[in-house]
Order: C-alpha cells, then structure tokens, then sequence
C-alpha cells in the first residue's frame, strides 16, 4: 500500500513538474530544440521530391518506381501516429521523443548507404515509423513549456517552422543533389538530430511524464498495417502490372477491402481500439476530416508531379525544380499567424472555401502551361498558392476539433493526421499513374498525325535529314518531341482535374455546423 501510495505522489509530482513553464535560457533552447526535431520532421516529406530522378538514376529504376521513397515514408507515418497517444502514457512524452529523433537519425544514415531500391524504401519505412510520434509530442512539450496565456504565440512559432521546412526541402534537395550526392538529403538529419535529441533530453528530463501499462490493440494495429499496406502496394504496382489485369494487384485489392472491412468492425467493437472510429460520427469531424484528406492528397499529388515534369520533361535541374516550388512558403509564413489569431472571429468554412477556391484558380493556370512556360510563369501560381496553405490547415483543424472535449482530442488529432497522411501518399500514386497513362493517349493522338502523307510531318522529316540526320534519327528525334508535348498535355489534364476537384470539396466544407466558437487557434495552428 505505501509503494502505490509513493507511486501516486511520484506521479503526481512529474505531471505537475511537466507543467510548470520553462523560464529564460532553458524556454529559448527547448524551443529551439523541438522545433529543430520538427524541421527535420517535415523536411524529409519534400526533400527527395526533386531528388527523385537522382535517385532513380543511380539504383537502376524508374522515376515512377523511385516515388515509393516519398509514399513509403508518408503510409508508415501514417501508421505509426495512431499509436502516439498510446506510446506517450506507456513510456512518457520525454523519453518517446528523444527515442523518435535517435532512431530517426540512424534510420536517415542508413537511407543515405542504401545499395538498392529496395533497402532505401525499407529504411524509409523505418523512418516513417519512428518519426510519427514526433510531431504531436512536440506541440506537447512545447505548450507544457510556455505559460498558458502565450500558447497561441508559442505555437504560432512552432507552425512557421513546419512551413519553412517545405520551402528549404525542394532548395536543399535540389542543390545536395546537383552539387554533392543524393544520400546527403538524408546524412544531413545526423548532425541536426544528435543535437536536437542531446538538448531536449537535458532540459526536458525531469520534466517526464508519468506513465502507465497500457493493454495495446494488436489486431487492430495489425489490421491497419495489412489494409493501409496492400492498398499502397497496389496503387504504386498497378502501372507496372497493368492493372485488374494482374492476379497480384486482384488479391492485393481483395486484402484491402477486406481488411479495411474488418478493421472497422473490430476498431467498433473493440474496448481500447487503436483508432476511434466512433469520432467519425460527429458531423464536423467526418465533414472536415474528408475535406482534408482528399485536398491534401490532390495537392501532394500534384507538389510531386510538377518536379518530375520539370526535370524529365523541361530540362531544369533539381536545383531549378527546388527553386519552382520554394516560393510556395513565402504567404504562408507571412500569413499564417495572422489567421491564427483571427481565427475566432471567422467562420472557419469561409476561410476553407477560400483556400479551395485559391488552390483551384492556381492549379487552373498549371494546366495552361505549355513546353514554352519560362521561369516566371511557372513561378507564379506557386507563390499565390501560398495563400491558400495559409488558410487550409488552420479552418478545418478547428472544425474537425470543434464540441470535443479535451480527452478526446489527442485520438481525433491523431485519427486527422492518419487520414491526411495516408491520402497524400495515396494521391502520389494516383497523379504519377494517371500522369503515365494519359501521356500514352496523348502520345497515341499526336503519333497519329505524324505520317509521310502528311505535308507539315514530311516538311519537318526532310528538313532534319537536310540538315544531316538519317530517316531513323529524324524519326527518333519526332517521337522525342511528341513524348514532351504528351506528358505535358497529360499534366496539364491532372491539373485541370486537381482543379475541379477542389471546387467540389468546398460543398463537403459547407456540410459542417457553423462553430459557435472557432476554439482555440492555438490547437488549430499545431494541426501543421
């Protein structure tokens, strides 16, 4: 009896010592230290971006086979931030997140020694697993840092680091990789990691969390790795193997379906479920939560394609592709805190539309790009979709948290991001197949035209053989031209539809309730 009753002080002792604020040098290197961790976080999600074809290059693969760095490392994030709020009451948020950057790092170096394909996805596998928890643990300590009174500001600093991430990535990504070597996207993790994890286990040790011997929920985790992982394996080997035409892809198809209807009967049924299904019968929860999901997957699908355009298609460098897609932060940044603290004075399905409405006008103007698109013309629809990043999380955040009450807001934070997370790396896969497919109609039609009975095709074949070339050269050369304009005329088809579909997603918005009260900016700015 006396240990439980030590056991409770000591106990109740860490939880208070959690949350008393951190003062002076220790508050200025904590905060430096967890948006450190984060940076590196959300970096590694747009670093390879432009990467890619290096990449692909150097393993012997394709391109398309080579997005499987992105999506492996976005499905096993996915999978793996469920189970945050579970690993924080068994372990403690401290020693949790010091483990997350440890294990993050040795995880980077050995992506950066992968000798195939095939080991850099399982390392990126790992990567994406132990950097799940890092995000949400961060706020966590984050706001137990800081006076209740200055959340709103401390959380506002900790959303700018997540959106400058994505500006450095495609500059980082390009520049490592055009000037050194590609591993180095992943070696540059080491030095940051060590001293984020040093820092943050000296100050926030004796600010542990107390914790408890939870029973896990290890059929229905095995559930959502088995449907999650046939599902993705299917959407990025469906090309390849041609489809419902490939007995792989039918069973990887039946075990998706089957065990994604399983695991909702479990997850329903179960006592302590791994994901709580039963938020999603609140209205603003599902409406919001839907709307995320598809937007995020149709604007990570298309942050994707453009860089494999631009470098496969177009000529530029990483370097340059980085460049094209950096900008996108710049509103964001500048942004962001002013919506945040203007958060409760606007209907948050005004500002979601407004987003919506902005990231279609933008992905309208991609899909009138042409091969003779300079820099500046790419470059603008970048820098205005800044605008709308500013103002997408933050609104539905707060609709998808609105009327919860406190205790079950860690599982729907949770349950949001898995979602989110997950149709990202579904959208990848669906933009870079939908974006080979058309290209071979596209290429099909134009072909068609290009006979020796046609006087505009004949004038171009004697004209390259005039100037030197043989029949089979001039041929080449022809086809050549025609795989440009195809892929080009299919990415300007992904954008169009991208931008259709953001249109349509705004009625989604408007299926949730008005919220009396936009809650807490705060809460909504720590959804980045």
């Amino acid at each position: 009896m006396a240990t439980s009753t030590e056991n409770a002080r000591a106990s109740s002792a860490a939880a208070s010592a959690a949350s008393v604020p951190l003062k002076g040098a220790a508050l200025a290197m904590g905060t430096i230290a967890l948006s450190l961790a984060t940076f590196m976080n959300v970096l590694d999600t747009s670093i390879a971006n432009v990467s890619i074809p290096a990449m692909s290059g150097d393993l012997g693969v394709s391109p398309d086979q080579g997005t499987w760095v992105i999506t492996s490392f976005g499905v096993a994030n996915a999978i793996s931030l469920p189970l945050t709020g579970w690993l924080t009451q068994r372990y403690g948020q401290v020693k949790l997140f010091t483990a997350s950057i440890v294990l993050f790092v040795i995880a980077s170096f050995l992506c950066g020694l992968a000798p195939s394909l095939g080991w850099l996805v399982v390392f990126r596998v790992i990567q994406g697993l132990v950097a799940g928890p890092m995000i949400p643990v961060s706020q966590s300590l984050l706001l137990s840092s800081y006076p209740k009174e200055k959340a709103g500001t401390a959380l506002a600093m900790w959303a700018i680091t997540t959106l400058v991430a994505p500006i450095v990535g495609p500059l980082l990504g390009g520049w490592i990789t055009d000037n050194i070597a590609w591993p180095w996207i992943f070696y540059i993790n080491i030095p940051v990691g060590i001293a984020a994890a040093a820092v943050t286990w000296m100050i926030y040790k004796p600010r542990e969390t107390p914790s408890l011997k939870l029973p896990i929920d290890a059929v229905g985790l095995g559930l959502l790795v088995l449907w999650v992982g046939a599902l993705q394996v299917l959407l990025d080997k469906g090309k390849d193997l041609d489809w419902f035409n490939s007995g792989q892809i039918v069973t990887l198809a039946i075990v998706a379906v089957v065990g994604l209807s399983v695991f909702v009967v479990w997850e329903l049924t179960e006592a302590h479920p791994v994901v709580d299904l039963r938020l999603f019968a609140r209205r603003n929860f599902w409406t919001s939560t839907l709307a995320m999901s598809l937007a995020y997957g149709t604007f990570f699908g298309n942050v994707v394609l453009l860089p494999l355009w631009l470098q496969q298609y177009m000529g530029y460098t990483a370097t340059l592709a980085g460049m094209v897609l950096a900008p996108v932060g710049i509103l964001a940044i500048l942004l962001t805190p002013v919506v945040g603290k203007n958060m409760h004075r606007i209907d948050p399905r005004l500002l979601a539309t407004g987003a919506f409405v902005i990231f279609a006008a933008v992905l309208l103007m991609r899909s009138h790009f042409n091969t003779s698109a300079d820099f500046a013309t790419l470059l603008v629809p970048t820098v205005i979709q800044g605008a709308a990043m500013a103002i997408f999380f933050i609104p539905l955040v707060t609709l998808s948290l609105s009327g919860l009450a406190p205790s079950q807001i860690p599982a729907a934070s949770g349950l949001f991001n898995f979602s989110r997370i997950t149709l990202g790396s579904f959208g990848t896969s669906i933009a870079t197949t939908m974006w080979d497919r058309r290209a071979s109609f596209h290429h099909a039609q134009l072909a068609e035209r290009v006979t020796q009975f046609d006087p505009t095709s004949a004038q171009a074949f004697a004209g390259m053989q005039a100037g030197g070339m043989s029949p089979q050269q001039s041929y080449e050369a022809v086809n050549r031209i025609i795989d440009q304009q195809a892929y080009m005329l299919s990415a300007n088809d992904i954008f169009y539809v991208s931008a259709v579909l953001f249109v349509l997603l705004i009625g989604v918005v408007w299926l949730a309730r008005p919220v009396k009260s936009a809650g807490s900016a705060a809460a909504a700015t720590g959804a980045h």
